[in-house]
């Protein structure tokens, strides 16, 4: 039942947790005994089922059931009756009128189902609402079961082999707990129930639309595939809640546990992929802890997300996915076929597109996907593409995105002055930009962020780097460029070293780490990355410049 809050009205309807229903109580029996012919929702019941569901109640006066019948009471009426209506419908006695309006407030239990445990392997044992164990339960949900939450990770860490439906029940629960203890420590937000159960929604169902090896395939593939759309896992989220709603009926259940569709479900997709505009808010948080979150989430980056070998493992599928993408058919709505790329424009299409495509790709029989099986066939041999270094770009100058595609060639056309055996072209090397930052580019995200003190709680500050620590970070952003080489022989991974190093040279990024080793012979003609430069005189520098002349200037290559 809803409950109206007098001192704290709130800016929503409020709905109640559906309640625990244990066993052999009075609404158990109800619910067995109702028959085949009583629909679940009571909401479709016209007057004969209303006296149907009442005789299996015990109450079976005939003229009750003649009144029910003349006065067409519906099943959408009964919560609304009280004692004076059973009075006039002909019950006379008080001890039956409670009886019965008992009987008809469980009716709304009946049906409902309730709260579920999960023994979650990172919060423990975590409570979901049954509204959210409906959305579970549907198979656009279920999908996430086989889509890997790190990608070619999981070919890196033996451990990393979660999937983005676990990831999904925990942010479900979290976002659960962080809306509680706001509704809880702050009663002015007046936060109702219904707020909190739309929050635990968009936190379950903000990776629906992640496609197969998750950030790969929005990240990777697709920009590669159909670079003319602009397509994010967040907006395949959206258009994904909405089939799940949709297509599973459940906006019925929905009004159900006291939420209203129509306000709702634009609510919770504003949560997924944020209002159609959305300007920099700034919250209040603890300082210290926001530079710690972020300084972690840089190293997870580092050591795990952004792995050399997991990321030229996400490459290879890429490109094993792009040569099957034309001879892969997917049915979507109405019989219609997809690829994998344009998947994201169907979503019951999408529904099937999972990471199960690997070994459909790979155990097919079809002539077609032979060259995309080859690429595939080589990650299971651990034949992977080679790793040939990495460097950044000096000063504030950045690669664009615009210009990744033009990277290959540029290092293919960087001419090392040492002499190869093998010639490397633009289609042998693969440049992987990667972008690493604290979440809003170049920019100290705790500038757009104010704090509570303890002295006076109702007052917002800002808090500058040098109130806080003087080892914060002074950059907040850096491109790691890292260059592979498809061409695995040691001939050609030795003539790939050269070209990158020589490119590095020529675009003057850093010195890459093993510079000295892979090509003694080009590292020494840069001045820069010549550790003892600058112990020298710039008399001993010029008389080492024109031996290293001397050294190349014969050189036939």
């Amino acid at each position: 039942m809803q409950q109206a809050d007098s001192e704290q009205p709130s800016k929503r309807p409020r709905c109640d947790d559906s309640p625990r229903t244990p066993p052999n109580t009075p609404s158990a029996e109800a619910d067995r005994s109702l028959g085949p012919e009583l629909h679940p929702d009571h909401k479709t019941w016209g007057p004969e089922q209303v006296c149907s569901f009442l005789r299996r109640g015990g109450f079976k006066e005939p003229g009750l059931m003649k009144n029910i019948r003349e006065n067409k009471i519906t099943g959408s009426l009964l919560p609304c009756l009280d004692e004076s209506h059973f009075e006039n419908l002909g019950v006379s006695s008080l001890w039956e009128r409670k009886r019965l309006l008992s009987y008809i407030q469980r009716m709304s239990q009946i049906h409902i189902d309730t709260i579920k445990v999960i023994n979650d392997p990172i919060h423990g044992h975590i409570e979901l609402h049954p509204l959210l164990i409906r959305i579970i339960d549907t198979p656009q949900f279920q999908r996430l079961r086989y889509i890997k939450q790190l990608g070619g990770g999981y070919y890196v860490f033996p451990g990393a082999s979660h999937n983005r439906f676990e990831h999904s029940l925990g942010v479900g629960y979290l976002a659960g707990c962080l809306v509680r203890a706001l509704c809880e420590k702050q009663p002015e937000l007046q936060i109702s129930e219904r707020d909190m159960l739309c929050v635990q929604i968009a936190g379950l169902c903000h990776d629906l639309g992640h496609g197969p090896f998750s950030h790969m395939f929005d990240g990777r593939f697709i920009p590669l595939a159909r670079p003319e759309v602009k397509w994010t896992h967040e907006e395949g989220s959206v258009k994904m809640f909405e089939h799940l709603i949709n297509s599973n009926g459940l906006k019925a259940v929905m009004e159900r546990y006291g939420l209203i569709p129509e306000e709702d479900i634009c609510f919770i997709k504003e949560q997924i992929a944020g209002p159609p505009e959305s300007p920099i808010k700034e919250d209040s948080l603890e300082v210290g802890n926001l530079y710690d979150m972020f300084h972690t989430r840089n190293c997870l980056h580092r050591r795990a997300y952004q792995h050399k070998v997991g990321n030229i493992i996400d490459t290879m599928i890429t490109d094993a996915f792009l040569k099957a993408d034309p001879y892969i058919e997917i049915t979507g709505t109405e019989g219609r076929k997809y690829s994998i790329s344009t998947a994201i424009d169907d979503m019951e299409a999408y529904t099937k597109l999972t990471d199960n495509i690997f070994l459909e790709i790979l155990y097919s029989t079809d002539p077609k996907l032979k060259a995309a099986q080859e690429i595939l066939k080589s990650i299971e041999y651990r034949n992977l593409y080679k790793y040939v270094g990495e460097t950044q770009p000096t000063g504030q100058i950045k690669i664009k995105r615009e210009s990744y595609e033009c990277l290959p060639k540029e290092v293919a056309d960087a001419k090392p002055k040492v002499p190869l055996e093998v010639k490397l072209k633009a289609e042998h090397f693969i440049v992987d930009v990667i972008n690493m930052d604290y979440g809003m580019q170049d920019k100290n995200p705790i500038d757009h962020v104010r704090f509570y003190c303890k002295s006076d709680p109702s007052k917002a500050i800002m808090i500058t780097k040098n109130q806080v620590s003087q080892l914060l970070p002074e950059k907040f952003a850096e491109q790691l460029i890292r260059v592979y080489c498809k061409k695995t022989d040691a001939k050609s991974l030795y003539a790939a070293q050269q070209h990158f190093v020589q490119w590095c040279s020529d675009r003057n990024f850093t010195k890459p780490q093993d510079g000295d080793v892979v090509a003694p012979l080009i590292t020494p003609q840069k001045d820069e990355w010549n550790y003892r430069a600058s112990t020298q005189s710039p008399a001993r520098l010029r008389e080492a410049s024109k031996s290293r002349l001397q050294l190349f200037k014969d050189d036939p290559v």
